[in-house]
């Protein structure tokens, strides 16, 4: 299909506004779907998964689409919930367009100001659509006045409700109408044209000279235009429920919504780092392949399905592309066009277009796919998903199941790039982050039910290390006679604190041959050994210096394992005498909240040992706290900031520095530590 034709809309906004109704009204509406199904009875096109059905919400973006007026729309559904924002804003690389659903009865909420400001990131242009304004609880009068307060005075719209929600009057391509529940029909026309003639000299001193009688036709360009600067966000009054509106707004969509050369161009840059240029990505179906991958779907049966938009070139089936800068091309073996689980085989997709392609593992999100080495460094500009911010320590239930696992969860972070996995070795743990617990409780189910993998859970543990806080010197001799040959070495060392985060060194100074120089290594083995396992409550050790002084061993029962056992003992005993304390992680915490919240997350912070290192304005009325604190402190802090945001807060924690903990918390672990004996005697 021709660029020309091409509209290309997310769905996306708050939990609860009706977006998936909303694409089933429309897909109904435009004869996609013969039936409209139901979210209730798990029969909609976009909420086609186990889960989905299950808790009656979206948890992942489903492409869909339909043909009305010689226009081929394509819809990406996404889900509301805060938790799943992620999925939700991946996509809008995807599209010209974002169309956020606001609930006519609760206004804007958190995942509509996100959204917003996303969208507009990306220089996406914007439609508004209030759902549900046949709800009792309704209010779309108000909720106008709301979104002009949050969003911009250029929020204006392009029809208004009557009877009450009953039914919806256009006000741009009509210039009168009848009585509304709110303003006027020539009140919205007349703010709505006035707008779209700021963005054109030429045409604002016609419309000053011709007034009313402006043909409407002409505003066409100027209408794209003020949609690609954001002069013009246009609101939309809809009833998914009943079909009030509905019909005004695909008539909206089908003749306001930009095609791919209308809306801006997508941010595409080559190269890497500070050297990254942007570089210019035509929608002409004539030049070079350049498409990307906006989602990835694995499935235990199918496998990887890599969603893709088209944004230059045509991709045909047996045509020969490559993945970012891989060398080696892959065959496009199928080509698939994407109705919710459905899928059509198509022979070709231009530019605009998404399409789906199978079985190629090297898809993965954000990669770029094109069939000219030219376009090798090309990228999508970066923008940054939610970050994940809660974390469970994962293993398997079953003994054996370690790969399965490890595998298992590669597929689910190839399909959710909010996910994140980490390897603490130094806790044997792998902790599992995401974005709350309702996103990690989809997730360990969706491994359950879909990959048949079970796992144990819990919370991670608090890596705390343990080290020394002056200079000791100690002597140990390891003598074992059991009837034949013995065991015999005898080591003296000293032991010295480093600065934080120097690690650990191991230094030898033994002269005249009192200690072989093959057993040297033997006495470091056991030092390691310790270091591994601790001294005091069983947590690695570090920022230590050991120098083996002295020592003695025997010609016949001097042994390597003598002289690990001794050095083992001997660095014990002398950490012992050197003031030993554990040290905890203290975290740089990055916390973004609303301004109205900012005195009550440094109060909590207080309560937390923590510290406010300083703070920095953002736009949408949002402030970024700097902090410093220990993370043991911050377990519950993912719970605690969304009670106190109102689930608008974010964080995220890296590691600042170690410190020694409280001297009652000290005795608490160490008393709580069993030690593992050896065998040594």
């Amino acid at each position: 299909m021709a660029e020309s034709s091409i509209c290309n809309l997310a769905l996306v906004g708050h939990t609860g506004a009706g977006k998936t109704s909303l694409a089933e009204a429309l897909l109904h509406a435009s004869g996609a779907i013969r039936a409209k199904g139901s979210i209730a009875r798990g029969s909609t096109v976009c909420d086609f998964d186990p889960q989905e059905k299950r808790l009656l919400h979206s948890l992942d973006a489903t492409v869909c689409g339909f043909d009305a007026d010689g226009r081929r729309v394509n819809l990406i559904d996404t889900p509301g919930l805060p938790d799943f924002v992620g999925r939700s804003v991946r996509v809008l690389g995807a599209v010209e367009t974002a169309a956020i659903v606001v609930n006519a009865a609760t206004g804007p909420e958190q995942v509509t100001h996100r959204v917003m400001a996303d969208a507009a990131e990306r220089g996406l242009c914007r439609f508004l659509i209030v759902n549900r304004i046949d709800a009792r609880e309704a209010r779309p009068g108000a909720v106008l006045d709301e979104l002009r307060e949050a969003f911009g005075r250029e929020c204006l719209p392009l029809n208004l409700p009557a009877d009450g929600g009953k039914r919806v009057v256009d006000c741009f391509f009509s210039r009168e109408g009848p009585a509304t529940d709110f303003s006027s029909v020539a009140a919205a026309h007349e703010s709505i044209v006035d707008q779209v003639v700021e963005v054109d000299e030429d045409l604002m001193a016609a419309y000053l000279e011709q007034g009313a009688e402006l043909d409407l036709d002409k505003l066409h360009s100027a209408f794209e235009k003020a949609l690609r600067d954001g002069h013009l966000i246009p609101v939309c009054f809809v009833s998914a429920e009943t079909g009030a509106g509905l019909a005004e707004l695909l008539d909206a969509l089908v003749r306001l919504a930009p095609t791919p050369a209308e809306g801006n161009p997508p941010q595409f840059m080559a190269g890497e780092g500070a050297a990254a240029s942007p570089v210019t990505v035509k929608p002409d179906p004539a030049l070079h392949v350049v498409a990307h991958v906006f989602k990835i779907l694995v499935d235990p049966f199918v496998g990887k399905l890599g969603v893709l938009r088209v944004h230059q070139g045509t991709i045909r089936i047996g045509q020969q592309l490559y993945v970012g800068s891989a060398r080696k091309a892959f065959r496009v073996a199928h080509l698939y066009r994407l109705q919710g689980k459905e899928t059509r085989e198509i022979p070709a997709a231009g530019p605009g277009e998404i399409c789906a392609i199978a079985k190629v593992d090297d898809l993965h999100f954000d990669a770029v796919v094109h069939d000219s080495h030219d376009e090798d460094n090309f990228h999508l500009r970066p923008s940054p998903l939610p970050p994940a911010m809660l974390g469970l320590a994962i293993e398997p239930e079953r003994r054996g199941d370690e790969q399965r696992v490890a595998d298992t969860l590669h597929k689910l972070v190839d399909e959710d790039p909010c996910l994140r996995i980490e390897q603490h070795p130094g806790e044997h743990e792998t902790v599992l982050y995401g974005m709350g617990e309702l996103h990690l409780r989809v997730v360990l189910e969706r491994m359950t039910e879909r990959f048949g993998v079970a796992l144990k859970t819990r919370p991670p543990r608090i890596p705390y290390r343990e080290t020394i806080t002056r200079t000791a010197e100690a002597l140990y001799r390891h003598k074992k006679q059991t009837g034949g040959a013995g065991q015999f070495g005898e080591v003296k060392l000293k032991v010295e604190p480093l600065a934080r985060g120097a690690g650990f060194e191991f230094v030898d100074e033994v002269f005249g041959g009192a200690i072989p120089h093959v057993f040297i290594p033997a006495i470091e083995k056991g030092v390691r050994q310790v270091l591994t396992e601790g001294v005091i409550a069983g947590f690695p050790f570090q920022d230590v210096r050991v120098t083996v002084l002295d020592g003695k061993h025997h010609p016949v029962d001097s042994k390597e394992i003598a002289f690990v056992i001794a050095g083992r003992r001997a660095f014990q005993e002398a950490v012992a005498q050197a003031g030993p304390v554990i040290l905890e992680p203290i975290v740089r915490a990055d916390i973004t909240v609303p301004v109205n919240s900012q005195g009550d997350i440094a109060a909590d912070l207080a309560t937390r040992r923590g510290r406010v290192t300083g703070s920095q304005s953002l736009p949408g009325n949002r402030v970024s706290i700097a902090a410093l604190a220990p993370l043991a402190e911050l377990s519950d802090y993912h719970a605690r900031l969304k009670s106190a945001t109102g689930g608008e807060g974010s964080y995220t924690l890296d590691l600042s520095h170690y410190e020694a903990v409280l001297p009652r918390r000290q005795q608490e672990l160490t008393q709580a530590h069993t030690p593992r004996h050896a065998a040594e005697h």
